[in-house]
This record gives C-alpha cells, sequence and structure tokens, in this order.
C-alpha cells in the first residue's frame, strides 16, 4: 500500500516524487532538507545571505554582517550547509540580536505603552491613522480602510 494521497490522486502534476529523489542526491555533510534557524525554515534554493532576511528582524545588513562575522560566504546556498557551519550562525544570532518572536513582543509592548499614555503616535494607532508623519487628506486607504461615502449637500436646481 503506498501514500493514501497519491492513489486519490490528490497530488498534483509534477510535485511529490521529484522531490524526494532530489534530496537523496546530496553530498555527505550537507543540509538534504530545509534548515532551520531559530525556528524559521530557510528556502532551500536560496543564497544565504537572501535566505536570512526570512528571518523576522533580519535584513540584508545584518545577514551580510552575520555571514562577515561567521566567516561563512554569502554565495553558498542554503542546501549546501553544513551543521558546523550552521551552529556558529545560530549562535551569533542568538547572542546579538532580538528575533523572531522577541522583537514582535517588543514591538507590540511599545505601541501599547504609546497608546496608554496617550502620546501623539498612540492617539494614531489608536485611531487607525498613519503614525509617521504622512498625508491623509489623500491616501492612506491600507490603514484607514475602504472608503465611507459621505453624502454631499444638493446643489439647488434652475428653474
Amino acid at each position: 500500500m503506498g501514500d493514501p494521497r497519491s492513489e486519490a490522486g490528490a497530488l498534483a502534476p509534477g510535485m511529490g516524487r521529484g522531490v524526494e529523489a532530489q534530496d537523496l542526491r546530496h553530498t555527505e555533510g550537507e543540509c538534504p532538507t530545509m534548515a532551520r534557524l531559530v525556528g524559521v525554515d530557510l528556502p532551500r534554493d536560496k543564497r544565504l545571505e537572501i535566505a536570512l532576511t526570512y528571518i523576522f528582524g533580519i535584513g540584508r545588513t545584518r545577514a551580510q554582517e552575520i555571514l562577515e562575522a561567521t566567516g561563512i560566504s554569502p554565495d553558498l546556498r542554503v542546501h549546501q550547509l553544513t551543521d558546523a557551519e550552521l551552529v556558529p550562525m545560530r549562535d551569533f544570532i542568538e547572542a546579538n540580536y532580538k528575533i523572531e518572536g522577541d522583537l514582535r513582543r517588543e514591538v507590540q509592548a511599545d505601541i501599547r505603552r504609546k497608546i496608554e499614555i496617550g502620546c501623539y503616535q498612540g492617539i494614531r494607532h489608536r485611531k487607525g491613522l498613519p503614525v509617521h508623519g504622512q498625508r491623509t487628506q489623500t491616501n492612506a486607504r491600507t490603514r484607514k480602510g475602504k472608503k465611507k461615502t459621505v453624502a454631499g449637500k444638493k446643489k439647488p436646481g434652475k428653474k
């Protein structure tokens, strides 16, 4: 008996079987599956410098700093990484940066604090308006939501 999904025809054409065969052809020491760093799956086929930006709190500049500090080539692909290269990267990130859940909690706490103290930015957050000085007479639709039409005053007609 095989995979029940494949028997039922749930797999799309070109999906399912090619991935396993491709994963079996890795050389010794390489990571055959997605590399996991600080709870985030890094995409296998991306360059390491780009793949690190999938972690919340790490952008291009920080990714470059991490790779420079750990001595890993930014041109390496994620699937070419060894466990020996992942460990120092993980240690460096955890020691030097606030990322993922901790960073999200801190940002939310900052917003809550501003709302509680009633500062200008807190009021803008509470009203759901742009916080950083953007214009609102036109635009700001993402923040304000869909337009609410207001009935205009009727002009008196000619007699």
